[in-house]
């Protein structure tokens, strides 16, 4: 019996910091080795502490991924991109390697205002929902599912 090959899968988003990252994550974490996971962005500005923070509440280890620029990611050859971001959605760049891509926005987390615990708030249930879209792949995009 063959090996199955990994779907490589791309988060990409604009900051690079929060939503893509916690996908990465969550991807590593509940679909590997059926996956592998990236995550990138356009404007990379560095892995959100609290994005770190309520990952590691829900048992998932962010904290040595990096915030890195799509190009950096250029040769690798994915299957499907997810944009996870409008922003991104609107000025992704064309990536030649991927099969597919797909949108998800999700709310940003780094834009929350308010108390802390508004804010953590807001990172959990973002989280949650990342995490509940990340359980569904990859069936939930072969059936032609766009959110």
């Amino acid at each position: 019996m063959m090996d199955k090959k990994p779907l490589e899968i791309l988060f990409l988003c604009s900051g690079n910091s929060c939503r893509s990252q916690m996908a990465e994550g969550w991807a590593r974490a509940l679909k590997a080795p059926d996956i592998e996971a990236y995550s990138a962005g356009l404007e990379p500005k560095g892995l959100h502490p609290l994005a770190v923070q309520v990952m590691a509440e829900a048992g998932v280890d962010i904290s040595r991924q990096q915030s890195k620029h799509v190009s950096t990611l250029a040769s690798i050859p994915f299957d499907l991109v997810v944009t996870v971001c409008d922003r991104v959605r609107e000025t992704c760049p064309l990536l030649p390697t991927a099969a597919k891509v797909v949108h998800r926005d999700f709310e940003d987390p780094a834009a929350a205002q308010g108390t802390e615990d508004e804010v953590l708030g807001v990172f959990r249930r973002v989280r949650d929902q990342i995490r509940d879209f990340v359980t569904g792949l990859p069936g939930t995009l072969e059936s032609g599912e766009r959110t």
